[in-house]
């Protein structure tokens, strides 16, 4: 028995490779640092989609298209679901948005996170949503229905980066989740309802908001190091560190560091922020080293992301959505692989429960 899965190969895929032993990512033969060199969402979408859909190429008016589609369904958003939390009525909203296994389906839960989450941050805060537009990029017409003004190039590019970064990540929690449901035939919102029931939770979405926490607390550069060295004494984790398959750095979190200077460089991001984050980047690394030096504890996707998304106006409490709005196409392209290829997904268990008396 492997407690969490631990090695287990619970299924064939063509579409991501995690070498967390050389702290490497590869999506369908081409590796991060060249995806995020030069591709937009709609690009990486269209690689996951490949051979999984008709028509799957081009897809930036497709899924224009579909925004336009389901804003539609914010009009549902009464005062009870307001007051859910974030991703839990974002969840609510997506499972109206209607079954299918075709492109045009999975094109509608690709963009039903970016739309439902900004309309539904607008009218928490009671301004009315903005309806999309449909000749925008994803990233920038995210933005956009967001904050109410056109996003400057360098934004758009950020946000980018971070959704080509997140879209596909192997068979982590909520991939396999997505697959568990998908083997089932249930089809493809059932799959990315039971994903994004997985990603809430807070030992696999939900560290990038106290991410920031962690900065608030630690003050300044002059304190971090000794405001971390009593975090880790009081058993407290520090957010941003460490990974359950990479043995070195999370490659992604390079990914993202360099969207942050990006940011840092137009004026989007206050440079003490940014000096804050590095400094205490340096000196968690050096505590953790010290302190734990036979657990390979690096840098994960979840330090830098706090960061991009602070800066491109998200709160903390949307964090996990907008991780949504990227992994959804990985966890559409899984689920098309196991409804195609795979079969029902059935584990055994070892029952070690008391035993029923059994007559001689």
């Amino acid at each position: 028995m492997k407690s969490g899965l631990e090695d287990v190969v619970a299924a064939e895929t063509v579409l991501s490779d995690v070498d967390g032993k050389n702290g490497r990512l590869i999506v369908r033969g081409v590796s991060l640092d060249d995806l995020v060199a030069g591709s937009r969402y709609e690009d990486v979408l269209e690689l996951l989609f490949d051979g999984f859909f008709a028509g799957a190429a081009p897809l930036a008016a497709q899924l224009g298209a579909a925004r336009v589609e389901v804003f539609a369904h914010l009009a549902s958003a009464d005062a009870a679901l307001l007051r859910l939390p974030p991703v839990e009525a974002m969840r609510a909203l997506l499972a109206r948005v209607g079954d299918g296994d075709d492109l045009a389906s999975a094109l509608r839960l690709v963009a039903a996170p970016a739309v439902f989450t900004a309309g539904l941050l607008r009218l928490k805060d009671g301004r009315a949503p903005l309806a999309p537009d449909p000749a925008l990029s994803h990233a920038a017409d995210t933005l956009r229905m967001v904050t109410g003004s056109m996003p400057s190039a360098q934004q758009v590019a950020a946000l980018d980066r971070y959704l080509v970064t997140v879209a596909d990540h192997g068979l982590n929690a909520s991939t396999f989740a997505a697959r568990v449901v998908a083997s089932t035939q249930a089809g493809l919102t059932s799959s990315v309802l039971a994903a994004l029931s997985a990603l809430k939770g807070p030992l696999h979405g939900g560290a990038p908001g106290p991410v920031l926490d962690m900065l608030d607390a630690a003050g300044s550069p002059a304190s971090a190091p000794a405001w971390l060295e009593g975090a880790l004494a009081n058993g407290e984790r520090l957010m941003g560190f460490g990974h359950r398959v990479y043995r070195v750095r999370d490659p992604r979190a390079d990914a993202l560091k360099g969207a942050v200077r990006g940011l840092a460089s137009s004026g989007a991001i206050d440079p003490a922020r940014l000096a804050l984050a590095e400094a205490v980047e340096a000196a968690a690394l050096d505590l953790l080293k010290r302190k734990k030096p036979d657990r390979p504890l690096d840098t994960n996707v979840e330090f830098y992301t706090a960061l991009l998304l602070e800066a491109l106006g998200f709160p903390r409490e949307a964090f996990t959505c907008v991780f949504a709005m990227g992994r959804v196409g990985g966890w559409i392209a899984h689920a098309r692989e196991q409804a195609l290829d795979g079969r029902l997904i059935r584990p055994m268990s070892i029952y070690v429960g008391p035993r029923a008396d059994v007559a001689a």
